[in-house]
C-alpha cells in the first residue's frame, strides 16, 4: 500500500491507459483534422524562426501549445503526427493529474481511478488527444488550477496555502494562453477558493492568506490583460467577440436543450450507475420522469414545430466529435458519410443516458444517509467544494451563450468539445456523491462500462483517422494524374493546407489586423458543388471534389475510388472523385 501511494500507481495507470488506447487506434494522417492543420503550421514556423506568427484562422491565442509543438518538431522533425504527439503527452499528464484531483476531492483511490478512466477513455477525450486541437491544452489549465485550489484548501499551514494559491494562479495564467476561456480559473475559481478560506478563517485570522492570494490573483489578472492586448495586435489573428452575432433566444434554447441531452451521455459510464436506484422509489421516480419528459416535449414542440430545427433528440445530439458517423463530422465532404451508430443503438444509449440522469435526480431528491467514511479519503465539505466549482461552471456556461446563439446553416457552432470543462467539474461531484450516498465502492458494472467505452473509443479514433488517410491517398492519386491541389476540393481542412502554401493567411473576414486583409471573392452562381469554405481559400478553384457518393455534384470523374477500414462496421468506407464543374456543352 505504501508503494502504491508513494509512486501514485493508480494515477500512472490512468496515464498509461490513455497511451495504450491511442497506440491501438493508430491515429496518424498527414492532413489537418478540424482546426489543427493551421495550428501545426504555426508551430513549424515557431520551430524554424523562433517567432509566433498567426495565419488567419486561430481565434485562440494558442500560446504554450505552440512551444510544446515546436519542441516536438525540433526533436522528431516536422510531421502532423510528431506535432500531435505533444497533445498526447499533455493528455497523459492530465489523466495523472485528474486522478489525483478526484482523490483530493474526497474520492477513494479505486473510485477516483474508475472516474478518471471514464473521462479520459471517452471518445471525446481520446479523439481530441490524437489531434493538435487546443481543447486538451486548455482543459489542462483548468484541471491544474482546480488541483492547486484543492491543495490550498487542504494545506496545513498558511505558508503552504499561499504557495498552492500562487501555484494555481501561475499555472493557470501560463497554460491558459492556449485557450483564453481557461483563464476563468484565475478570474473565478481562485477567488472562490479565497472566499472559502476567508469563511473558514473568520476573515481576520486568514488576513495574511487573503492578502497574499488576492495579490497573486491581481497579478494574474494583469498578466491576462497584457496577453489579450498583445494578441489583439498580432497580424492575422482572429478576434473572438462576446456579442450574440444576431442570434435569437430560440437558438440559445435549442443549443442548451441539446447540451442537457448530451451531458449525461458523455458521462454515461458514471451516470448509468444511478439507474438501479430508480427501483427503490418507484413513485418518486415516476414523478421525476413525468416532469422531465414533459419539459422535453414542450421544448421539442417549440423548437421542431415552430422553428423547424433538424437536430436529433437521440444520442449523440450535438453532432460534432461524438457522432453517429463514428468521429469528427465537420469535414464537409460531398454526399452522406456511412452511419456507424444506427438508430437501435442510439435508442439504447438515449434510454441509458436519460435513465442515469433521472436516477441521479431521484437520488438527490430522496433523503439518504451518508455512508461511513473509509480510511484514506480526504473529505472536503460539500459546501466548500460547491463554492469552489459552482461559480466556475456558471461563468463558463454564460460564456457559451454567444456561441450557442451563433449558427451556420441553422446549426449552432457550439460543439460538444466545449463541454469538456463542465464535464471535468461535474465528474468529482457525481463520483463523490455516489460514493457517499449510494455505495462506498463503484460496482463491477463501472469497470465493465469503462471497458466498453474504451473499446468504442479506440474504434472511433481508428475509423476517423483511417478516413483521413484515405483522403490523403485520394489526393495523391489525383496529383499523380497531373491535377494540381488547387483544382481539388478535398474538404476544408485539406484546402486550408493548400491555401497556406500559396498565401500567408486564410482569407477570413474576421481578421482585424492588418486592415483590409480580407479580399471578397465572388461566388459562382447556381453551382451544385459550392465549397463550405466560401471565399476563405481563394487560391483553391476546384475542378474535382472528393465525395462519399459517386453521383454527387456533376457526376464521377476518371479516378479510382479509395476504400478505408472501418472497425466494427458492416463494410469499409469508400471515397470517390466527382466533378465540381458542369460538363462543357458543345
Amino acid at each position: 500500500m505504501q508503494l502504491i501511494r508513494r509512486f501514485r500507481i493508480p494515477a500512472l495507470f490512468c496515464s498509461l491507459a490513455v497511451l495504450a488506447c491511442e497506440f491501438l487506434s493508430r491515429p496518424y494522417a498527414e492532413m489537418g483534422v478540424c482546426d489543427d492543420g493551421p495550428y501545426a503550421l504555426m508551430a513549424r514556423h515557431l520551430a524554424n524562426t523562433g517567432h509566433v506568427v498567426y495565419d488567419g484562422w486561430a481565434t485562440a491565442m494558442l500560446g504554450w501549445q505552440l512551444y510544446v509543438g515546436a519542441t516536438f518538431i525540433k526533436l522528431f522533425g516536422y510531421s502532423l503526427t510528431s506535432v500531435r504527439m505533444s497533445t498526447l503527452l499533455v493528455a497523459m499528464a492530465m489523466a495523472w493529474l485528474l486522478q489525483r484531483t478526484l482523490a483530493l476531492a474526497g474520492i477513494h483511490e479505486r473510485n477516483a481511478t474508475l472516474g478518471t478512466l471514464a473521462f479520459v477513455l471517452s471518445p471525446l477525450y481520446l479523439t481530441l488527444a490524437a489531434t493538435y486541437m487546443n481543447d486538451i491544452f486548455g482543459l489542462f489549465a483548468v484541471v491544474i488550477c482546480l488541483y492547486g485550489c484543492l491543495r490550498a484548501l487542504q494545506a496545513a499551514t498558511d505558508r503552504a496555502t499561499i504557495a498552492w494559491l500562487c501555484f494555481a494562479v501561475a499555472t493557470n495564467a501560463v497554460l491558459g494562453t492556449a485557450r483564453q476561456i481557461a483563464w476563468l480559473g484565475i478570474l473565478v475559481m481562485v477567488p472562490s477558493a479565497l472566499y472559502v478560506l476567508g469563511r473558514r478563517g473568520a476573515w481576520r485570522k486568514a488576513k495574511v492568506v487573503l492578502w497574499a492570494g488576492g495579490a497573486a490573483t491581481a497579478a494574474g489578472a494583469l498578466f491576462l490583460f497584457a496577453c489579450m492586448q498583445w494578441f489583439a495586435r498580432q497580424p492575422y489573428s482572429v478576434p473572438e467577440h462576446l456579442s450574440l452575432h444576431g442570434g435569437s433566444g430560440l437558438n440559445v434554447l435549442a443549443t442548451f436543450f441539446h447540451i442537457f441531452l448530451e451531458f449525461p451521455f458523455l458521462l454515461l459510464p458514471v451516470l448509468v450507475l444511478f439507474v438501479p436506484g430508480l427501483r427503490k422509489d418507484l413513485r418518486r421516480s415516476a414523478r421525476v420522469a413525468a416532469v422531465v419528459f414533459g419539459i422535453c416535449v414542450l421544448v421539442v414542440v417549440v423548437l421542431y414545430v415552430t422553428r423547424g430545427q433538424d437536430r436529433p433528440v437521440l444520442e449523440p445530439t450535438m453532432r460534432d466529435w461524438v457522432t453517429i458517423y463514428g468521429g469528427f463530422a465537420g469535414a464537409w465532404i460531398a454526399g452522406d458519410p456511412p452511419i456507424f451508430l444506427h438508430d437501435g443503438v442510439r435508442v439504447v444509449l438515449t434510454i441509458a443516458s436519460l435513465g442515469g440522469l433521472l436516477g441521479l435526480i431521484v437520488s438527490l431528491a430522496s433523503p439518504r444517509p451518508i455512508l461511513p467514511e473509509r480510511e484514506g479519503a480526504q473529505a472536503l465539505p460539500w459546501g466548500e467544494l460547491g463554492t469552489l466549482v459552482a461559480p466556475f461552471a456558471v461563468a463558463y456556461a454564460l460564456l457559451l451563450i454567444p456561441r450557442s446563439a451563433e449558427t451556420v446553416a441553422l446549426v449552432s457552432v457550439l460543439y460538444d468539445r466545449y463541454l469538456l470543462e463542465l464535464l471535468v467539474i461535474a465528474l468529482p461531484c457525481v463520483v463523490r456523491y455516489y460514493q457517499e450516498r449510494v455505495q462506498a465502492r463503484l460496482p463491477p458494472a463501472a469497470v465493465w462500462m469503462v471497458s466498453v467505452t474504451a473499446i468504442y473509443s479506440i474504434v472511433v479514433v481508428h475509423n476517423m483517422f483511417s478516413f483521413y488517410r484515405a483522403r490523403v491517398a485520394l489526393a495523391a492519386e489525383i496529383r499523380a494524374g497531373g491535377v494540381p491541389d488547387t483544382s481539388v476540393d478535398n474538404g476544408w481542412e485539406y484546402n486550408f493546407a493548400v491555401e497556406l502554401r500559396h498565401s500567408s493567411h486564410i482569407n477570413d473576414p474576421r481578421i482585424a489586423v492588418p486592415a483590409n486583409a480580407y479580399t471578397p471573392v465572388p461566388r459562382a452562381a447556381g453551382s451544385l458543388c459550392a465549397s463550405v469554405l466560401g471565399d476563405r481559400a481563394p487560391d483553391v478553384r476546384p475542378v474535382f471534389r472528393v465525395a462519399f457518393d459517386p453521383g454527387a455534384c456533376y457526376g464521377p470523374a476518371p479516378f479510382a475510388p479509395v476504400h478505408y477500414s472501418r472497425w466494427l462496421a458492416s463494410r469499409p468506407g469508400t471515397l470517390y472523385v466527382v466533378r465540381s464543374l458542369p460538363p462543357v456543352k458543345r
